[in-house]
């Protein structure tokens, strides 16, 4: 199969919560992300073509780093297990240095790339 996407998505294979910072709640979990977008695995379904403000923290061999974004929800579909979907993000607005981090995180070795 040819792969159309033009950044390479990681699988997260730890878990990474997701906060809705208008909100201040957990919006869910990473399943992949690149560093144009994520794929956010929760229990409920986000507001429709909605902004959100977000943030999640990645760790790596150097420590952690917290990620700010904001990101447009695409769409939404059920997950395989009952009571949880699957959400698509487009990041909209990243920091120059949260970009950095995040493509540093992506590039390291070890995971699963989809």
């Amino acid at each position: 199969m040819h792969e159309l996407r033009r950044a390479k998505r990681k699988r997260a294979d730890d878990t990474i919560e997701v906060i809705d910072l208008m909100r201040e709640v957990v919006l869910g979990r990473i399943g992949n992300i690149s560093e144009s977008g994520m794929l956010l695995i929760g229990s409920e379904t986000p507001y429709e073509d909605a902004l959100f403000q977000l943030r999640f923290t990645l760790r790596g061999p150097k420590g952690t780093r917290e990620i700010s974004v904001g990101a447009h929800h695409l769409w939404t579909d059920e997950a395989n297990v009952p009571g949880q979907v699957w959400s698509g993000f487009r990041f909209i607005d990243l920091g120059h240095e949260d970009g950095l981090a995040l493509r540093a995180w992506i590039d390291q070795p070890g995971g699963q790339y989809v």
